[in-house]
């Protein structure tokens, strides 16, 4: 599943971060399942997450010695459509060109 259409037109990181936990949305993800399922280097997965974070559209949660990242509840889509597993071209150029 992906982001809400209008929380795509953002960094290519972002909007990577913003899909996969909205695919773990019940169970979240750790920083290293992140750093592990999007293709990004450190310094920009850190960046986007700062952003997401001071956006308000990512939830940190502390479970004791865990830390999750998780959705906003505003980010999920409502209902998951048939689009959601299809890409368009202009997603197919931008995950192959780095602009």
């Amino acid at each position: 599943m992906k982001a809400k259409p209008e929380y795509r037109n953002r960094e290519r990181t972002q909007v990577a971060v913003l899909d996969e936990l909205v695919d773990r949305a019940d169970d979240g993800m750790s920083v290293l399942e992140l750093r592990a399922a999007v293709e990004a280097e450190i310094d920009d997965l850190e960046e986007a997450l700062s952003t997401l974070k001071e956006d308000r559209l990512i939830v940190v949660e502390t479970d004791g010695s865990e830390t999750l990242i998780k959705p906003d509840e505003r980010v999920i889509p409502d209902d998951p459509t048939e689009e959601d597993n299809e890409q368009s071209i202009g997603e197919w150029l931008r995950d192959r060109f780095p602009f």
